[in-house]
């Protein structure tokens, strides 16, 4: 397998740094290719070598961040639910303008928001309890919907409130929140 070029990693990294600042600055209807090379400090060609367009820029962000995410799934799975959430506010955290974008602004794509509770949704499959006694006869859509919208709407007021606690008691306090739903 061939090594990857650092410079052109280096690039797509500015370029997609570059998009998100300005997506929190103004709505993404109105960034313009221009200002995405101009903040990336690169010509608008260089965009244009690495995406087609600046809906392709903002595709590959979200991809790269899902996959990111995915890996998080991978492992977290074998954890308590207070330990398996600290790296997804962790994560969160150290993306903060990303999601802040996605997530707390009115102009993002409800489609983002869709696709999260979707793979959150995904991820408590596993943990849906339905022989205890508090979720006996429930529907395993119902308690994925209840569940998942509950943990997608915590990241949202988290972030819109300009994150009020630190991961570690986000994921502790959403985490006990969770276990007592699933």
């Amino acid at each position: 397998m061939a090594k990857p070029d650092r410079r052109i990693a280096r690039t797509q990294e500015a370029l997609k740094k570059a998009l998100v600042g300005l997506m929190a600055e103004k709505k993404f209807d109105e960034v313009t290719i221009q200002d995405i090379a101009d903040r990336a400090n690169v010509n608008r060609g260089t965009l244009y070598l690495h995406y087609k367009d600046k809906y392709d820029l903002l595709d590959k962000l979200i991809e790269s961040h899902f996959d990111e995410l995915a890996a998080l799934d991978e492992w977290a799975c074998a954890l308590n639910w207070n330990e398996a959430l600290v790296p997804y506010f962790e994560y969160f955290e150290a993306n903060f303008l990303f999601f802040s974008a996605m997530l707390a602004s009115k102009e993002a794509p409800a489609s983002f928001r869709s696709r999260l509770l979707a793979s959150f949704m995904d991820g408590f499959k596993d943990e849906v309890d339905r022989t205890s006694g508090r979720n006996e006869g429930m529907s395993e859509d119902v308690l994925l919907q209840y569940a998942g919208s509950a943990y997608v709407s915590m990241i949202e007021w988290w972030i819109r409130s300009g994150m009020p606690h630190p991961p570690k008691v986000m994921a502790e306090q959403v985490g006990r929140l969770l276990e007592r739903s699933l």
